[in-house]
């Protein structure tokens, strides 16, 4: 049941999140908003999140209902951090790993760490603990390879078109690395590249830089840090894989 849950608040804020970024694609088809309309589509999320809310209240667990209801609200957050950062936000690192917790990472956290309370461990307990920092560091490793992608994979493999995310002003964990070795990245994040061939000249710069490669690492730190965590569960099938 949490993991229907999980999913249909996942889904409902990708629905969402389409028509706040305008995407025409997702997952290699049409977006919700492209199928029907806005209207539609803003309807079917709001239903989406409605019944996940009455299904999270029939597991009949309190402490359940209360971290769910910490993770819807950290997606609104992550969106409204998105919708509105200032300059000096879009130039933080610290910013953007802030924002992709809020909008992939507490989900998955909270739900983890639901898993383990249905399970009747303990809010305090280790395995409580645990199930919230992989999910926490499992969310962001998903993230970060996301926006990775975003520069190395190509439509087909993604199921929406690269360089989207510089297409909508958002700069990613690549160009924040890349501004270290070409400062004149600055100026294009801060205007969200927004005049022509922002978005190519930011593409080149990144290539040009260790913003890919350090990207990967910081992936691979919270991947590691998330089969850590995973190490304090109980032993069992799940775990191993």
């Amino acid at each position: 049941g949490l993991a229907a849950i999980t999913e249909m608040i996942h889904t409902a804020s990708l629905v969402h999140d389409d028509v706040l970024d305008a995407a025409d694609t997702r997952r290699g088809g049409s977006a919700v908003h492209k199928l029907y309309s806005t209207r539609a589509a803003v309807m079917s999320g709001d239903f989406l999140l409605a019944r996940a809310s009455v299904a999270i209240s029939r597991l009949g667990k309190t402490e359940v209902v209360q971290e769910m209801a910490k993770s819807l609200e950290a997606l609104v957050q992550g969106e409204i951090m998105q919708l509105q950062s200032t300059a000096d936000e879009r130039l933080s690192l610290e910013y953007y790993l802030t924002k992709s917790y809020c909008k992939t990472a507490s989900l998955m956290a909270f739900s983890c760490k639901s898993a383990a309370l249905l399970a009747n461990h303990d809010r305090e307990s280790e395995v409580a603990v645990a199930a919230e920092k992989f999910g926490y560091h499992f969310g962001l490793a998903f993230q970060v390879i996301d926006d990775l992608l975003d520069f190395t994979g190509t439509s087909d493999t993604l199921g929406k078109p690269g360089l989207q995310d510089m297409a909508l002003g958002l700069s990613t964990a690549p160009v924040l690395y890349g501004i270290d070795e070409h400062p004149e990245l600055k100026t294009l994040v801060a205007r969200k590249f927004g005049q022509p061939g922002d978005v190519q000249t930011a593409c080149e710069l990144v290539l040009d830089s260790q913003g890919l490669q350090r990207t990967k690492e910081l992936a691979t730190f919270h991947a590691q840090a998330a089969v850590d965590a995973c190490c304090s569960l109980p032993e069992s099938p799940a775990r191993a894989g």
